[in-house]
């Protein structure tokens, strides 16, 4: 049973960094593909960044790139995704949620041709608050 736990939210000012991160168990280091949404209150959840365990395959948002990196790391029980958040910035302010798929061979091969979407992955977490505010 996959299950996916955020942590590392919070409050800051603008130009703050935070750090969250995804402990997800059940999934495979390697065959899994993970990502990191958001969503602001009242719009659509949106990708933020996403990578394909045990690779340097990346996705990021150009909203983000430059700002935010992607970091993993295979526990003995989990896999776990972190995301480095710099230069935060009021709209960046969102709930964000982490997301997981057990076999994410195919839908990385599609991130060369659109970006990762919300049903590319079965499997999310609870989410985490981030607001970004002076």
């Amino acid at each position: 049973q996959v299950h996916l736990v955020e942590s590392g939210g919070g409050s800051v000012q603008p130009g703050g960094s935070l750090r969250l991160s995804c402990a997800a168990s059940g999934v495979t280091f390697g065959s899994a593909s993970m990502a990191w949404f958001r969503q602001a209150p009242g719009k659509q959840r949106e990708v933020v960044a996403a990578i394909y365990t045990g690779t340097t395959r990346t996705w990021y948002a150009d909203s983000v790139k430059d700002r935010f990196t992607l970091s993993q790391d295979n526990a003995k029980n989990a896999v776990y995704l972190y995301l480095q958040m710099n230069s935060l910035q009021p709209h960046d302010t969102a709930i964000y949620l982490c997301a997981a798929e057990v076999d994410g061979a195919g839908t990385f091969v599609a991130w060369n041709f659109r970006p990762p979407k919300v049903t590319d992955f079965h499997y999310w977490g609870q989410g985490t608050q981030v607001t970004v505010s002076s």
